[in-house]
């Protein structure tokens, strides 16, 4: 299936490189982020190729949410769907974003695929093994390689958001040895993780569960971890009563496993020591 997923990913990636040379339109959703026709062209694509594939598995798919198409109810196997991740970037003329596919069991990232179309990069993971993958001219894979994360002992390299750097950002990586930080749009920072270009992505902004759920499966498939900022795993599929949403906690991405993870949350959020213990 993940073959399949990823012929998917870049035949919505090619269509999103067609209105990219056209020229995208833009408008508003009700929360006021941008979305363009290229979002919702190729989402259109990507459910309906995946109802041919798995026509059992729910979607739960970024415009179709934003559109009011929700079922809440729980599920053990889903896709989660972001059609054109890092919107504002791919507006803006920067080639940071994505088309992100996952397949979630049982609130677990399993399958996932991160397509770079702008970038002609893909990445993906089945839970055992991670590949990052170049196109050529014509959107094939000429190149297949298997990529791991790499857990440093001594000095970190961070990757952040180039859209929404914080304070609360800033002081959780002063509080552990980074000695440089790579900024980049969309899902990206998770395979910079995975492919040992950084050691570390945390995030302490909202996020939606779209739009982490592939690049978490293509860390965790090559040796990373996420916490959420209390020390718990993340849970994908799940729609969060308390903010009535598909959405995620803080949480922090690391090329190690989770109790190394959860010792640099310790070191880290500060003051909280007793919630990454009481979490394990």
């Amino acid at each position: 299936m993940l073959q399949k997923l990823e012929d998917i990913a870049i035949e919505a990636g090619n269509l999103i490189s067609q209105y990219r040379s056209a020229g995208p339109n833009i408008s508003r959703k009700s929360d006021g982020s941008p979305v363009t026709d290229a979002d919702e062209a190729a989402e259109e694509l990507i459910l309906r190729e995946l109802q041919k594939l798995a026509p059992s598995v729910a979607v739960i798919a970024e415009e179709s949410v934003s559109a009011g198409v929700i079922d809440i109810a729980p599920k053990s196997t889903v896709f989660l769907v972001d059609p054109l991740d890092g919107t504002k970037e791919f507006i803006s003329g920067k080639p940071d974003y994505t088309v992100n596919i996952c397949l979630v069991e049982d609130g677990r990232p399993k399958l996932g695929v991160v397509f770079a179309p702008a970038r002609g990069e893909l990445f993906s993971g089945d839970g055992s093994s991670a590949y990052r993958c170049r196109l050529g001219q014509d959107r094939s894979v000429t190149e297949r390689a298997r990529i791991r994360t790499s857990c440093s002992s001594g000095r970190l390299t961070a990757v952040a958001s180039a859209s929404h750097a914080n304070a609360e950002t800033r002081d959780f990586l002063g509080k552990l040895p980074i000695e440089r930080t790579i900024s980049v749009g969309s899902s990206l920072k998770f395979c910079l993780v995975a492919a040992a270009d950084a050691h570390i992505y945390p995030r302490f902004g909202r996020t939606m569960q779209w739009d982490t759920a592939a690049g978490d499966a293509v860390l965790r498939s090559a040796g990373g971890s996420t916490l959420s900022w209390d020390g718990k795993e993340m849970e994908y599929g799940v729609w969060r009563s308390e903010t009535n949403a598909f959405d995620n906690p803080y949480f922090v991405s690391y090329g190690g496993g989770v109790d190394e993870l959860r010792q640099l949350l310790a070191l880290g959020v500060g003051g909280r020591p007793d919630c990454i213990v009481a979490a394990k």
